[in-house]
């Protein structure tokens, strides 16, 4: 199918009736759309945030953090239904002025510290709690390298090949073609680097590895998209082997539940509020799911 019938016209107009599954609360203006407060916790940092891949990004750092006995990491998961235009509340642009998921404020600093986009909360926690970003110039630049790489190349990954493919209301052959391509060639560019690295960015679990593992891995497993047949995942064995190995840590698992909401109930932990919530206050436990 070709759309090479379409013409722009000379000035573009928002026509809030096109743009598929998501048109609902795509704009081309910022700002909020209503007042809304965030709710704040007892925790030293709260999270807002959804548990799509960039947001796991972030509840995978915080869930590791903990795991070494970092207390100071002790957060709340606040959720923010992007599906409700929750991100559009006064409070949450307050945070965020681009809207977007995931947003932290860290209440231990006088005044609190607001941090958006995953890759900035990435490096601002590991910078807080000098942790898994290595210290050394060459190891701290190349874990860098690759969380600038992850931060340039996933809009290709979700904006692009992932719209056309999934969700965008018709389904045009150019468009998925390119984007397949680019993602193809980024998950040759991590194959090569995983074929001699144990790790993202060398020796080290970083968070080089928190950030494009819930991208790439979830990708060629086939939980993003549902693509991993068409893009021939299972070819990328390097891609392959790394993801299954960070799938397998215990605050990876955690991470991945936290204000998740579709999927097995089980699997779901709307929101977290104490490290107890993954035993006591997941959609099985609580008798319902929103899968």
């Amino acid at each position: 199918m070709s759309d090479s019938t379409y013409t722009p016209p000379r000035v573009w107009k928002w026509d809030s009736e096109s743009g598929g599954q998501f048109a609902n609360i795509n704009r081309p203006i910022a700002g909020a759309t209503h007042e809304k407060a965030l709710p704040v916790g007892r925790h030293p940092l709260q999270l807002y945030s959804l548990g799509t891949p960039n947001g796991v990004k972030v509840t995978i750092m915080l869930e590791e953090l903990l795991a070494l006995g970092q207390e100071g990491a002790e957060y709340n998961a606040h959720l923010i239904d992007i599906s409700e235009g929750d991100q559009f509340g006064s409070g949450f642009v307050n945070i965020n002025p681009n809207s977007k998921i995931p947003a932290l404020v860290d209440c231990s600093m006088h005044p609190p510290i607001r941090v958006f986009e995953s890759g900035s909360i990435l490096l601002y926690l590991a910078e807080k709690f000098g942790a898994f970003l290595p210290h050394t110039p060459a190891g701290r630049t190349e874990t860098l390298n690759w969380l600038f790489w992850q931060m340039g190349s996933a809009p290709y990954l979700g904006g692009g090949f992932g719209h056309f493919y999934a969700y965008a209301p018709e389904k045009y052959e150019y468009p998925i073609n390119r984007f397949a391509m680019e993602v193809k060639r980024q998950l040759d560019v991590l194959d090569r680097q995983l074929a001699d690295h144990p790790y993202i960015a060398g020796q080290e679990y970083t968070i080089a590895d928190m950030a494009i593992w819930p991208w790439y891995g979830a990708l060629v497993k086939n939980k993003v998209y549902e693509a991993a047949e068409f893009l021939e995942g299972h070819t990328y064995k390097h891609v392959m082997r790394w993801t299954e190995e960070i799938a397998r840590r215990p605050a990876v698992k955690r991470g991945r539940m936290v204000n998740r909401t579709w999927g097995d109930p089980a699997t779901q932990l709307h929101e977290r509020h104490d490290a107890s919530d993954f035993e006591t206050r997941t959609q099985d436990k609580l008798g319902e799911s929103d899968s």
